[in-house]
């Protein structure tokens, strides 16, 4: 009856949360602003200037390119193409500032005005900047406008035509972004299936777990859906796809370590119900604690300045919780109710010992760090430092036409101006200043070295926008210097536009590591001692994950740049992959002393638990650790080059972390340590016992 019970109640649950789970995309933002805390420099430009005449402007770049030289024909088909777009400079368009938030046909814009023709050194480049007030922050809008001029310049007579700019760049970006959430979640699904199967070699047994991982990912986005709309809660196509990876890979492992304790206790009772309680009394403890580290690491991101940062330590919090109380009620609840026979054909019959198998491979792997303890841990901390040298190959700051796997075209037509006007920035700096000093602020801008020409543009509510030109190439090293002589000469105002907000996202990224990264370990720490009633081993576990996110982050120094050929890294890999390694990789460390420390308690000797709890856990261990890493190689699978790195790093430390760290770093270090791995618990002050040689419980096993 408790299970019919139980089943129900998910049934109402889902009922009610899967209307609200289908709207998450409809709170996502993903513009940078959005990104950035509120007092940063071009989050201030970003606010004034949606107060002025027509709201945030709308920049576009028209790009005009031939091999070997425009002709009169080529010059003259851009300017009838250009013509077709805009107006000319001056003329107000009929709708108000007020009516253009709802405007989504392009002919209800306001003017689209252009600036002069720029042509390149050789004759082969012709650009036009366009403007216009088509509302910013109406993606909708914002679209229509950037598709209807893609439809209007189109390539003519073997001359080349492509829409560049911030507006082309954002909704090219956000028409990736709107089909990610459907596609990870069928390619995350897929990968778990498939996983389950070859796990569990049973054609019905696979279905369980996932159905319960399932409803528990409904429930995650709707309640995230609803941390948006209560709390105003910071949600992005990053954190949502994330979310949808840790509700699937960590669901999937608390299933499989249910399972395998269930499992056993079907062949030690007789009625299923009571096995999946003694099931869950013999590995609950172990699961809060695993979801309880996950969980406080998220948490930690509450501390963030960067409101995409912040945002996704409740948003990942919110999938964990999700996935812990479907695996430990829906889950169970289908289990019980379906029987033994969910396991055919291996069936776990009462009193069925189970089935003879070869040498137990993890039994092996024991016995062989057992014989040479501190050779192995050695190896495995040199092996470790070597990978980590890679980190200083990582490629630098990622620019945004290079966050693209595939590249649409606004990154060509950036791409194409970058080569044909190397002395000329393509996106200019915006820069908001109080009206009454508007003369004097342009006069000082046109002075600053690094700027190539400053133009007086709206005014309104008490201040004026300048569109400042540099000399240097977007999110440049000698632009972000530009950048900050600006902001230090510029007396009361303030620099923004696309590369003053890249600039302030990776200062603000850099303070953040600082400030989280401290506290992820302090929280890690703190719930592994509680839980394993000792100081040595949370120290133990915590260090080894540092080590594997150190080398994940060096084989990825490896990869990007010289393999898949990367131009930047995301500004926020480093902490974002510091925390899901910390906290997910202790998970499987956890697992493994929890289970240690109960043959501890039974009266098992240091070394016998040690190898007892690796060859017990490590098989579940590695198909726990399997199945995380799938998930989030999902990611890399994405078409933009944030998701790819961060899917890449994540998969490959948990790799390592499963079948290195986890089976050879953390059992020799147990076996050195012996009962201090315990200290200050009452497990290193028992008395010692006598405990055959390595080799015997090897071999006994």
């Amino acid at each position: 009856m408790v299970a019919w019970g139980v089943l129900a109640l998910w049934v109402i649950v889902l009922a009610v949360a899967g209307s609200f789970a289908g709207r998450l995309g409809d709170v996502q933002r993903d513009q940078t602003a959005d990104y950035l805390p509120a007092g940063a420099d071009s989050t201030q430009v970003a606010a004034l200037q949606e107060k002025l005449p027509g709201g945030e402007i709308t920049a576009l770049v028209l790009v005009y390119h031939r091999d070997g030289g425009l002709t009169p024909a080529d010059r003259a088909a851009a300017a009838r193409q250009l013509s077709a777009v805009t107006v000319a400079p001056g003329v107000q368009a009929a709708k108000s500032p007020a009516e253009l938030g709802d405007a989504k046909d392009p002919k209800e814009f306001a003017a689209v005005q252009h600036g002069p023709a720029v042509t390149s050194k050789d004759g082969a480049t012709l650009a036009y900047t366009l403007t216009t007030a088509a509302p910013a922050k109406n993606d909708d809008a914002r679209k229509a406008f950037v598709d209807d001029v893609r439809q209007r310049a189109t390539d003519t007579d073997g001359m080349s035509v492509r829409v560049g700019g911030d507006g082309a760049l954002d909704v090219d970006a956000r028409g990736v972004f709107g089909s990610l959430d459907t596609t990870l979640m069928l390619a995350t699904g897929l990968v778990v299936a498939l996983l389950l199967i070859l796990t569990y070699r049973s054609p019905v047994l696979w279905l369980v777990p996932l159905l319960a991982v399932g409803a528990g990912a409904v429930c995650a986005r709707a309640a995230v859906y609803g941390l948006a709309t209560v709390f105003d809660t910071t949600v992005t196509s990053q954190s949502a796809g994330i979310m949808t990876v840790l509700v699937f890979g960590a669901g999937t492992d608390y299933a499989l370590l249910l399972v395998a304790r269930y499992r056993d206790e079907l062949r030690r009772t007789p009625l299923p119900y009571d096995a999946m309680r003694a099931a869950l009394r013999g590995c609950g403890s172990a699961l809060f604690a695993s979801s309880g580290t996950v969980v406080a690491g998220l948490l930690c991101l509450l501390a963030a300045d960067l409101n995409n940062i912040r945002g996704l330590g409740p948003v990942g919090a919110v999938g964990v919780v999700c996935a812990l109380a479907a695996m430990l009620t829906l889950l169970p609840a289908l289990l019980v109710l379906l029987g033994r026979r969910v396991f055919w054909p291996l069936i776990p019959e009462y009193g069925s010992e189970p089935a003879a198998r070869r040498r137990n491979l993890f039994a092996a792997m024991g016995s062989s760090t057992a014989k040479r303890p501190t050779t192995v841990l050695l190896t495995g901390v040199v092996l470790l430092g070597a990978l980590a040298l890679g980190a200083f190959n990582l490629p630098g700051a990622l620019k945004q036409e290079d966050s693209f796997t595939s590249k649409p075209e606004s990154t060509l037509a950036m791409g194409t101006l970058a080569s044909a006007f190397p002395d000329r920035g393509s996106r200019p700096l915006q820069v908001m200043t109080p009206t009454g000093r508007a003369d004097r602020t342009l006069a000082d801008a046109r002075l600053v070295d690094g700027v190539a020409g400053a133009e007086r543009g709206r005014s309104g509510g008490g201040w004026t926008e300048i569109a400042v030109t540099a000399t240097a190439a977007p999110e440049s090293a000698a632009e972000s210097a530009t950048i900050g002589r600006l902001r230090q000469r510029l007396t009361g105002a303030h620099v923004g536009g696309a590369s003053a907000q890249a600039l302030d996202l990776a200062d603000t990224n850099a303070r953040d590591r600082l400030t989280v990264i401290p506290l992820v370990l302090i929280s890690v720490l703190l719930v592994l001692a509680l839980l394993l009633r000792s100081l040595i081993a949370p120290l133990l576990l915590v260090a080894a994950v540092a080590a594997v996110w150190g080398a994940a982050l060096g084989i990825g120094g490896l990869v990007f740049g010289p393999v898949l050929g990367f131009h930047g890294l995301d500004p926020g890999l480093p902490l974002l992959t510091f925390v899901f390694l910390v906290a997910l990789g202790v998970d499987y460390g956890i697992f493994l002393m929890h289970r240690t420390r109960e043959e501890a308690l039974r009266g098992a000797g240091p070394q016998e638990a040690a190898l007892t709890a690796l060859r017990t856990t490590g098989g579940v261990i590695a198909s726990a650790g399997t199945v995380l890493a799938a998930t989030f190689a999902v990611l890399a699978s994405l078409p933009l080059v944030m998701f790819v790195e961060l899917g890449t790093v994540i998969a490959v430390g948990v790799l390592l972390d499963t079948f290195l760290v986890r089976t050879y770093l953390v059992t020799g270090a147990n076996l050195l340590l012996g009962r201090a791995v315990w200290w200050p618990g009452r497990l290193s002050r028992a008395p010692r016992t006598a405990e055959a040689p390595p080799a015997l419980v090897s071999a006994a096993r």
